[in-house]
């Protein structure tokens, strides 16, 4: 019986010793998130009509419940962009997207992205950079848009072209792109007159001041060439007010950019002439291009034109509007 008692005794202290030396386990480690960050760089979401349905597009497909850690900042402001772009490649993004304000002075951050292995896509505007610092481009070809424009404007054989040309934010993709052609054409034709040149910022009602000095000069003109749908409507405002009528068959043509849905109606009514599409919506193919990044592998191609094209009063049908208004 002590035998046993004894027994029960040394295995009762050494289950107490055990019992009294052993450790906690350490928490276990946390999870890498499985989610990919993008850092967003974009311009202002007020800056037009156009703006509001790309950041839409963004915004609805950069999401957690798509596997992705967005960050977005907005600007208009090259220096600021840059900023914001500098802080996310602290917050190590795994990719930077890009809407660039300005398309210089970008290199700095491009290097910046490369040495902390960050991968670099453009989207919606070109810059100029090396084309080794960013991984692809998704973005419209601003000339092309500019000069399909202005061979509709040709296409018109007016007697004279006196044009109010009323120009996006300066140094912008866009604006060169729009710009360009109009330059070439007015520079190489006697009959074509740039009445005015002036930026508006993309915004309607500094398009409108511009229109109404114009008119209060006394000079005459027959053509208002708008870089983008809200200019192009502060135009029409000056228009209105100063009783010149405008649209198919009038004394005024009207033109702008972006294919908002109610500009493209403007021109079903045959209050506006012409309207090119500048495609917003471009998040999908941005999304193929980060999968197939991820893959291991290079994009099949550097950069990526949307399709488009430009929209005549005479021709455009509702279906053209509902299908593609933004």
């Amino acid at each position: 019986m002590k035998k046993i008692l004894a027994t029960l005794l040394v295995a009762l202290l050494a289950f107490s010793a055990f019992a009294g030396g052993k450790k906690e386990a350490a928490p276990a480690a946390a999870a890498k998130s499985d989610l990919i960050k993008v850092g967003i760089i974009n311009n202002d979401p007020n800056e037009s009509g156009y703006r509001s349905a790309n950041v839409d597009d963004l915004k609805k497909t950069f999401t957690k419940e798509n596997g992705y850690e967005p960050q977005f900042a907005y600007s208009l402001i090259n220096d600021e962009q840059i900023a914001a772009a500098q802080k996310m490649i602290q917050d190590e993004v795994d990719y930077l997207l890009l809407s660039a304000a300005a398309t210089t002075g970008w290199d700095s951050v491009l290097k910046d992205a490369k040495a902390a292995g960050i991968q670099v896509i453009l989207f919606d505007r070109t810059i100029d950079a090396d084309p080794s610092l960013y991984a692809a481009s998704v973005v419209s070809d601003m000339a092309k848009e500019g000069q399909t424009a202005v061979d509709w404007l040709k296409a018109q054989n007016l007697a004279e072209y006196k044009v109010i040309h009323i120009q996006g934010a300066m140094g912008t993709a866009a604006q060169i792109g729009r710009t360009a052609a109009l330059d070439v054409e007015v520079a190489k034709n006697a009959n074509w007159t740039m009445v005015t040149q002036q930026t508006a910022t993309w915004n309607a009602e500094n398009a409108q001041q511009i229109v109404q000095a114009v008119i209060d000069s006394g000079k005459e003109f027959n053509v208002i060439y708008a870089e983008n749908d809200d200019m192009a409507k502060g135009a029409v405002a000056a228009l209105d007010k100063a009783n010149i009528s405008h649209g198919v068959g009038k004394d005024v043509i009207v033109m702008g950019f972006d294919c908002n849905k109610w500009a493209l109606e403007e021109l079903l009514k045959g209050n506006w002439n012409y309207d090119g599409q500048c495609n917003p919506f471009q998040s999908s193919y941005i999304v193929d291009i980060i999968k197939t990044l991820e893959s291991g592998k290079a994009p099949a191609q550097k950069t990526i034109i949307m399709d488009e094209k430009g929209f005549d009063a005479a021709k455009i049908t509702q279906a053209d509007v509902d299908t593609y208004g933004i």
